[in-house]
């Protein structure tokens, strides 16, 4: 008989009662430190003392009124928001997928609105991940997602990501934008290069194109900058955003130019939930948060010495990782063996990952981790990775319970 909640996860038999910093506890008493956040979400870790107070104290004045109405804690987030990005104007709503979704849109309506009405195809890259929806899916081109939906929702095309040698040829009198991830995070944490970055730049610039970069998982400081893009020194025309932004609690945002955002007019779009006043709320924190002096400085810095730590784990790891990917604190590390097995042989030494493709374990801890944890995780996956196969006279001795 099947389960009330349907059978779409495949989900680890644990169950946390409460979390405190990067930490997590079940109803047992077993305490794991969390290097997933809950896939890049929980930027500010758990029980944040100034995200608790922020949704509390707003849930006891209003939660919700829709976007019938001015909502001044929107007007705020947005402001923050313009005020350290290229973008000059934002567009609020729930998640990655809804943000992406929305980027398409206005990809194609300022390409429409510009007398281009046959500009409406979007040109993707091998390997992306933007969501789960039907057009999203269709953008990822992941065969595993599309199958047993019906047909591929049309608009989008797919090259090789990193190759600038197929860039210019894909382009055809119907393409409208390129929408890219900074890092491919879902299958297998793939760093894109400077070179291509800037490609994609000077394409959109030459072809009349809008460059969208999708940071749902890259962004609001998770590889030490605010957005990713600022490594390779260039902007966007626009961005979508989530995950990380609401430190927990749902929240999307897609940010743009003014020559995109105006045509967003009234009646182009909408959204029942998308930047009520709770959410906004919980933004506004985890944006103050990470903008305040230091933090994204101590986030590069933490990062930096994670990304050394992690490639002595790959040195003592006897051949179970055999590389390191990523930036900051966005990173992955290669198995040799299923990346399943080794993620059980994590979470039994009291670590929290995640699987990405490619046979990748993800680290993607809270963005408050010291370098002290981060070597405490090492620690871990180094007894992790002996549990398979000790190498001769080493020991699990570092181990940090």
């Amino acid at each position: 008989m099947i389960s009330a909640l349907m059978p779409n996860y495949n989900r680890a038999d644990l169950a946390f009662e409460q979390g405190q910093g990067i930490w997590l506890q079940t109803a047992d008493g077993r305490r794991f430190m969390d290097f997933g956040a809950g896939i890049a979400v929980s930027s500010l870790g758990h029980a944040h003392p100034k995200l608790v107070h922020a949704i509390a104290e707003q849930a006891g004045k209003v939660m919700h009124v829709s976007n019938l109405y001015r909502v001044p804690q929107a007007e705020r987030l947005a402001d923050l928001l313009v005020q350290n990005t290229f973008a000059d104007s934002v567009l609020f709503c729930n998640s990655g997928a809804e943000a992406n979704e929305g980027m398409v849109k206005m990809i194609r309506r300022a390409q429409f609105e510009n007398g281009h009405p046959e500009r409406t195809r979007i040109l993707c890259f091998d390997g992306a991940f933007h969501g789960r929806t039907l057009a999203m899916i269709a953008a990822g081109g992941n065969p595993a997602y599309l199958k047993g939906f019906g047909p591929v929702v049309e608009g989008f095309d797919h090259i090789p990501f990193n190759n600038t040698n197929t860039l210019r040829d894909a382009i055809t009198p119907e393409t409208a934008g390129i929408i890219v991830e900074p890092i491919q995070g879902e299958t297998g944490i793939k760093t894109a290069d400077v070179h291509f970055m800037k490609a994609l730049r000077a394409v959109c610039d030459e072809f009349g194109l809008y460059l969208g970069f999708d940071e749902v998982q890259t962004g609001v400081g998770r590889t030490g900058k605010l957005f990713a893009h600022e490594w390779s020194g260039i902007a966007p025309d626009v961005m979508s955003v989530a995950k990380g932004i609401g430190g927990g609690f749902p929240l999307g945002a897609v940010l743009a130019t003014e020559a995109v955002a105006k045509h967003m007019t009234p009646g182009s779009h909408g959204t029942t939930f998308g930047g009520n006043p709770l959410a906004c709320a919980a933004g506004t924190c985890v944006m103050t948060e990470i903008l305040a002096p230091g933090f994204i400085q101590q986030v590069e810095e933490t990062g930096h010495a994670f990304g050394a730590m992690l490639q002595n784990v790959v040195e003592r790891s006897n051949g179970v990782f055999d590389g390191v990917r990523g930036l900051g604190l966005m990173r992955g590390l290669h198995c040799t063996l299923p990346v399943g097995d080794v993620l059980s042989a994590v979470i039994n030494q009291g670590l929290l990952a995640v699987t990405a493709g490619d046979n990748v374990l993800r680290l993607v801890p809270p963005l408050i981790v010291t370098p002290a944890d981060c070597q405490m995780a090492c620690d871990r996956l180094i007894a992790a990775a002996l549990s398979f196969s000790p190498a001769k006279g080493d020991t699990n001795k570092e181990f940090a319970s």
